[in-house]
């Protein structure tokens, strides 16, 4: 089940609401939580279901045993549950990627396992392993009710592409937490942004990045190459970050506040800057949880950054390409933190825009293409190498026929809600008009996104394969 979906948002969440709003006392309302959040992501595949449970159990076990201060075996039971979480998302996520490469560099021919990648298990198992981690360094208390625990780890808004919520950011939320009219009311606005963000902007930029990139990179101009990757680099944005607003906002509407996951990632002025405003959750996990472990006690700082995009670009999928991606980023990081913040400031902000744009888009068409080959022709696609020439007509049409939206996507890169918040300030007649044409907007979003929905597929969000 995907949130941009008319059975997501018309039978799924108002039955989840009302039950909620029914439960009386913290623990049913809990209980509802949880019930429906295992539903969402049994739905289609119930047989998933079954592995998220052992997760979560195996995990409460390690969380309690991690945390016994001054337990000689605490120890043993981080170490058990790092193998077999790292495990468990080797199997099935990677194994069918090592197996290949094992066939090609030995000619072993191992039969490819058939495994089918179970949904946000890169998500979920980031969580229950920054618990775990936690509760050994103790900075949580390990959480003894199983039932608040698997609560946690099964918690659908943020289940199936995060954000990769910490236990410590939502534990007093867990125990006991208050729902207000204002946090229902933000929560919904959020949650409607996201959805517009996915259906008006996201899946209509998709469809026209399938129809220059998808199996056509060969035939593609100079023009054609830059306007399709620059179109794909905005789909990523809106797709990802609107399933970011989306699980925010419903965790709010629950009483719940994640952690952003996103800030406006195109203001930033260089690499290091992107990453800081982009995927937030998962950058922050490899800096506090994958240095400071024993194993990863590296002292060089350029080679701890190699390590950290290494992980990066294997954690986003099983392909060659994710890994090069990581470290590409890695490499232009490298190279500003060589630089320095004080001489990379003295760079003219123009040119420091123009540079980090250009390394974005190119990297965004590293992670598109898994095939080399395609990849390497596109490389030579953005250049005057390129055989096919500057432009063709049907690129000149598509960028013409698609220039409001392409507008329209590159104005909502900018942080347009935080205009009302300010606005609110002023007066109290200003909060009401403010407050009014907020809800109207909210209305006319949700309403122009289900009349699409009615209309069109939806494509699942990418991130839900990672």
């Amino acid at each position: 089940m995907i949130f941009s979906s008319l059975i997501f948002l018309y039978l799924f969440l108002p039955l989840c609401l009302v039950s909620y709003s029914l439960a009386s006392g913290m623990k049913a309302k809990n209980i509802v939580l949880t019930v429906f959040s295992l539903l969402f992501y049994a739905w289609g595949e119930p047989v998933r279901i079954l592995l998220l449970l052992l997760s979560a159990v195996v995990n409460y076990f390690c969380g309690i045993g991690a945390g016994k201060q001054g337990s000689k075996h605490a120890r043993h039971w981080l170490i058990g549950s790092l193998i077999y979480n790292i495990g468990m998302i080797g199997i099935f996520k990677y194994s069918g990627f090592l197996v290949e490469n094992i066939d090609f560099l030995f000619h072993a021919n191992i039969p490819v396992p058939q495994i089918t990648q179970l949904v946000g298990i890169s998500f979920y198992t980031f969580q229950v392993m920054s618990y775990v981690v936690d509760c050994y360094w103790e900075k949580v208390e390990p959480q003894k009710d199983f039932l608040k625990f698997l609560l946690y780890v099964s918690l659908f808004p943020q289940l199936i592409a995060g954000p990769i919520v910490r236990y410590s950011t939502i534990a007093e939320e867990i125990d006991e937490r208050k729902t207000s009219l204002s946090d229902v009311s933000e929560g919904m606005t959020r949650f409607v942004v996201g959805l517009a963000k996915k259906v008006l902007l996201a899946d209509e930029l998709f469809r026209i990045t399938e129809d220059f990139l998808e199996g056509n990179v060969e035939n593609l101009t100079i023009l054609g190459t830059w306007y399709g990757i620059i179109v794909y680099t905005m789909y990523i944005y809106f797709d990802f970050s609107g399933y970011s607003d989306m699980a925010i906002g419903l965790g709010r509407i629950f009483g719940f506040h994640f952690d952003e996951n996103f800030r406006h990632p195109f203001l930033c002025k260089d690499i290091t800057e992107f990453w800081q405003r982009w995927h937030i959750s998962l950058g922050s996990f490899f800096r506090d949880y994958l240095l400071p472990l024993p194993v990863f006690g590296i002292r060089n700082k350029y080679l701890s950054l190699f390590v950290v995009w290494l992980c990066t670009g294997i954690w986003h999928g099983a392909s060659w390409n994710y890994v090069l991606w990581g470290l590409y980023y890695g490499l232009f990081i490298m190279l500003e933190t060589r630089i320095g913040k004080k001489k990379m400031r003295k760079i003219p902000i123009v040119l420091r825009h123009i540079y980090n744009k250009i390394v974005i888009i190119i990297g965004f068409g590293i992670f598109y293409f898994e095939d080399f080959h395609e990849l390497g022709l596109f490389f030579r696609n953005l250049t005057p190498a390129n055989p096919n020439g500057f432009v063709s007509f049907v690129e000149e049409a598509s960028v013409y026929s698609h220039l409001f939206l392409l507008i329209a996507a590159v104005i909502c890169t900018f942080p347009l809600l935080e205009l009302p918040a300010k606005l609110s300030q002023r007066s109290l007649q200003t909060k009401t008009a403010v407050s009014v044409l907020g809800t109207i907007a909210s209305v006319l979003l949700l309403l122009t996104s289900s009349v699409l929905l009615v209309d069109s597929t939806t494509k699942a969000f990418l991130y839900y394969r990672f």
